[in-house]
């Protein structure tokens, strides 16, 4: 919401493109993973590996949770830089108030990327039901 915030104020504003094509990067890649998490794609995204023997199979998972915690710092540093310009050589209100939520937009990208790397961190391996 704050993306999308920080998006329409870019644009509202006439900023430079660099503005307003950060905020829209970064609401579009937070809506393709909300949906990737409310339709629980990320589960199901695995495939079977076959090895050079027949007997061992392997399962390969697309690690989401990495990738997002990835999006999350790449879009942190790339706000920070961004916004920092936006309200330093602001030209009009609506880019200062682009900078301000894009500030905010950053702070929720390092609290996502810390959450989520104490959810990865604390995520049980392997099997988690006893073996029989």
């Amino acid at each position: 919401l704050v993306a999308l915030v920080t998006f329409l104020c870019f644009l509202a504003s006439r900023a430079h493109g660099a503005y307003a094509a950060l905020a829209g990067l970064e609401t579009g890649s937070t809506l393709l993973f909300l949906l990737l998490y409310l339709l629980k794609l990320d589960l199901r995204m695995c495939w079977e590996l076959s090895t050079s023997s027949c007997i061992s199979q392997q399962m390969f998972c697309f690690h989401w949770l990495f990738q997002d915690i990835f999006n999350s710092v790449i879009a942190a540093l790339s706000l920070l830089i961004v916004c920092l310009f936006a309200i330093i050589f602001k030209t009009n209100n609506g880019t200062l108030a682009g900078g301000v939520f894009g500030l905010v937009l950053l702070v929720l990208c390092v609290a996502d990327a810390v959450l989520l790397y104490k959810i990865a961190i604390h995520r049980p391996r392997g099997r988690t039901a006893p073996a029989k």
